[in-house]
């Protein structure tokens, strides 16, 4: 059934030829894009399917439908569209396409891209009827593909509206063409031909001219005009009636067309006016009608609107004009004998195995225990693949049609918790909390118990989205009562990107560590002996990463190591991402620089997921990262030029490690100004959502610019408002992380406090110095006589001024140390500023007298 839609549709023998709009067509073959835009009744499917069998080129079409607004179906109905033309076209593209969309489509779109660019001719793609598709997921992959779409592949879009996805780069480029209404509209000689050599009337040219003004071109009003007239007795008196815009004329043309027909036809059409596709078979289902087929045939000669979707006649659908009037009349009416045939063709679908479509007549049938039936039979699978259409057929069902089918509550539950819908889903899991607890005699043990276990976890994900970790903890005690194994919800989508998630880097989430190392440690301890509970792999990576903060290497390192030896952990990229990266920063932290790269490295290799190419963009930035802290500044810089990420993007909570490591980057390679710009606004948001830890981290970066650029007031500033949040907490490796830069700040800190409270004579912060001093022991920062200068140059710094001493030149210096000219000039002028000289040789004698080269 499916392969129909990717069918060119037939186009009559007796079709008139327009060479003129075939012409405009053509044209559409110098751009990426075409777009046939007009209302319904303009010929534009007729068009394309004329154009289509007269192109040169391979012609990939996909007629759409309303079914087909859900992002799999669609690209999976694209990529069989153009296999059915082009013999082993990516072969391995379906399987990803199925597997759904994550964050960003750009892999499957990535991979479609390179596979249309490997094709040695040109290829035309039309899908029909785009107005259906809505979904903001489709809109945004087809943008991607549009601007990496090859020269030699072309788009044919037929759409009743204007397209909501922005086209004017491809305007500005001329890789977009349009066909609007006036185009597609019959010229009055059109309008002749098609009265004395498509139809049996005899009409006169003022006749005709007065029918072409009356419906302004509009090809399906002269298309019932000429039904119409065919049954009139006074031809003249019935064009004169032909007034009013053209959608009056339409339903009166209609009506007027409607009631002439035999009964039994106008009965089967009504009925089977709810079909999106028509056959012999399903007709008689919904109408009881033997005869199916010779009515369907009837119809067509009748040339009433009705579209033949192959060349056997075996499959039609109505045009869009005709099924909306016939749905209108029959809701109008007989209400009851259209939801008598929704279920009827309901259920000839599910009798065929097309379940998906026999849901949506269930639906509007309103036989929702059936249409919960067949979700529940297919609810993994929809799960996975058809989420976005299983919270569209929830969303319009009474509560009460699902309220004994725990695991589709549960379903829906998590859709809405994962689309940010808190409210509606805390609300839902009050709501079957009571109805579940109530079920207790009417359901088996062990499903009621399955039920309960899953409501006690979605209550712990309430309770964690309040930061109540006492509670969240008393609902994981009731989890462990009724669902000891665990639950599916645990684990769902955990093999799939979903950006920076506070759900798996739950430090970025909970300010309180004290609280979130107790709360950690303790569900570590219940879970670490449970051979398939993947679940506890989120919780070793927070309770790292927090030993780590507090400088705890070994333990931090223990328990990343006892997440990453387990078997149940490793088929979860999510979770396997958060870990190895965790335990490069631990390696990394212990001076073992060539364990930390190969943890990166062999993570980006074991990776296994439908969005691999997304996971590897993230382990790419932490790969960057890594290297600036190695002292790889060219690395990180070649990272900068293909990351794709500019300082001016719009930052999110996804994406907060990325922006991170981007403002770094961009201080090193010397734009300051840029990394500010980017801090600035990622300051805001993270304050605006109250995320202590990364406002900590971005403070501390924001100060170490302003300090590099010369603006010690503004730096001390930002790190004094960093030590504020952070010592309550104990904050210690965001700080010591940083390094001798870092140091240089926290000395110039201490002496400014010391300077300020002896003035004033009072202390004049809420920041102890008994903190700071911490943190320049964690630093190995000798006593304060002896360090001076030598802890005011980074090691990259010194690395400059060793080789100024050798006597080489700054193109010389950057050829030996791997950076761009510009690079090392920015760090000859932090040289400078840092030891208050102007020159080379001051810088030199600088550096002699406070033995930064011992």
């Amino acid at each position: 059934m499916a392969s129909i839609k990717l069918h060119v549709p037939p186009i009559r023998s007796s079709l008139l030829f327009r060479p003129k709009l075939m012409s405009k067509l053509d044209e559409g073959m110098k751009a990426k894009l075409t777009v046939v835009a007009a209302q319904a009744g303009y010929g534009k499917t007729t068009a394309l399917s004329g154009w289509a069998k007269l192109c040169s080129s391979p012609v990939a079409w996909v007629s759409l439908d309303v079914h087909d607004n859900d992002w799999i179906t669609f690209w999976s109905y694209v990529t069989a569209s153009i296999q059915a033309r082009i013999a082993g076209f990516a072969p391995s593209l379906r399987s990803l396409i199925e597997k759904g969309p994550s964050v960003s489509a750009e892999p499957a779109m990535s991979m479609l891209q390179d596979e249309l660019a490997a094709l040695e001719g040109e290829l035309v793609i039309i899908l029909d009827d785009f107005h259906f598709i809505e979904l903001p997921a489709i809109q945004h992959s087809f943008i991607y593909l549009l601007e990496h779409l090859p020269a030699h592949i072309h788009i044919y879009i037929a759409s009743r509206n204007e397209l909501s996805i922005p086209t004017a780069r491809l305007r500005a480029k001329g890789e977009y063409y349009q066909i609007k209404m006036h185009d597609l509209r019959f010229e009055l000689e059109e309008g002749f031909v098609f009265f004395r050599d498509m139809t049996e009337l005899h009409l006169t040219k003022e006749q005709v001219t007065l029918l072409c003004l009356q419906t302004e071109g509009w090809i399906s009003g002269l298309q019932l005009a000429a039904i119409s007239l065919k049954q009139s007795r006074n031809i003249t008196e019935s064009i004169e009636q032909f007034n009013g815009h053209h959608h009056h004329i339409s339903d009166y043309l209609l009506e007027e067309v409607f009631s002439q027909l035999p009964v039994q036809l106008r009965e089967f059409l009504l009925e089977t006016s709810i079909l999106h596709r028509l056959n012999a078979s399903v007709c008689e289902a919904v109408t009881g009608c033997a005869n199916s087929q010779e009515q369907l045939e009837k119809i067509e000669r009748l040339n009433l609107f009705i579209i033949p979707l192959d060349d056997q006649r075996g499959w039609y659908r109505y045009h869009h004009l005709l099924s909306d009037f016939l749905q209108q009349q029959l809701a109008r009416k007989n209400p009851d004998k259209m939801l008598q045939a929704h279920i009827r063709a309901a259920q000839w679908l599910e009798s065929r195995g097309l379940e998906q479509e026999a849901v949506e007549h269930f639906l509007q049938g309103q036989q929702y225990s059936d249409a919960v039936r067949l979700m529940e039979k297919n609810l993994m699978a929809f799960m996975q693949t058809k989420s976005i259409v299983l919270n569209r057929w929830l969303s319009v069902m009474p509560e009460s049609a699902f309220a004994d089918k725990p695991m589709v509550e549960m379903f829906y539950i998590s859709v809405l918790l994962g689309v940010g819908e808190w409210k509606a889903a805390f609300r839902k899991i009050e709501q079957a909390q009571i109805r579940f607890a109530a079920l207790q005699g009417q359901l088996n043990e062990a499903d009621w118990k399955q039920a309960m276990g899953n409501i006690y976890f979605f209550c712990s994900i309430v309770s964690y989205l309040h930061k109540d970790l006492k509670l969240t903890s008393d609902y994981f005690e009731l989890v462990e009562q009724y669902m000891p194994e665990g639950s599916f919800f645990q684990t769902m989508g955990r093999n799939r990107y979903q950006g920076y998630d506070a759900f798996d880097d739950h430090l970025a989430f909970i300010n309180d560590l004290h609280a979130a190392g107790a709360f950690l440690l303790k569900w570590i301890k219940a879970w670490e002996n449970k051979k398939q509970y993947p679940f506890i792999g989120f919780l070793n990576v927070s309770y790292s990463k927090l030993l780590y903060e507090w400088n705890r290497l070994d333990e931090a390192s223990f328990y990343a190591n006892q997440a990453l030896g387990r078997d149940d952990i490793k088929p979860f990229a999510r979770i396997m991402i958060q870990l190895a990266v965790s335990a490069s920063q631990i390696e990394q932290a212990k001076g073992n620089s060539e364990r930390a790269a190969e943890l990166l490295m062999q993570l980006k290799s074991h990776i296994d997921s439908p969005d691999a190419v997304l996971f590897h963009l993230r382990i790419e930035a932490e790969q960057a990262r890594l290297a600036l802290r190695q002292g790889f500044i060219q690395e990180a810089q070649n990272w900068l030029h293909h990351c794709g990420m500019l300082h001016t993007d719009e930052v999110s909570l996804s994406r907060v490690p990325e922006h991170l490591i981007l403002a770094r980057v961009l201080a090193a390679c010397g734009r300051p100004e840029d990394a500010l710009h980017l801090l600035g606004r990622l300051l805001q948001l993270l304050s605006a959502e109250n995320r202590l830890r990364d406002r900590i981290k971005s403070m501390n970066l924001q100060s170490l610019i302003f300090e590099q650029m010369g603006q010690m007031d503004a730096a001390l500033a930002h790190l004094e408002g960093a030590l504020r949040l952070a010592e309550p907490q104990g904050y210690i490796r965001s700080f010591i992380d940083e390094g001798e830069p870092m140091a240089v700040l926290l000395i110039a800190y201490t002496r400014t406090r010391h300077g300020n409270e002896k003035d004033k004579g009072q202390r004049v912060s809420v920041v102890t110095l008994e903190y700071v001093r911490d943190l320049l022991l964690a630093l190995h920062v000798e006593p304060e006589e002896k360090q001076q200068a030598k802890v005011i140059l980074t090691e990259q710094e010194i690395r400059v001024l060793r080789l100024i001493a050798d006597g080489l030149a700054n193109k010389e210096i950057a050829a030996k140390l791997g950076n761009a000219s510009e690079t090392i000039k920015w760090h000859i002028k932090s040289i400078y500023r840092k030891l208050g000289v102007s020159n080379r040789v001051q810088a030199l004698q600088v550096a002699r007298e406070s033995n930064i080269f011992l």
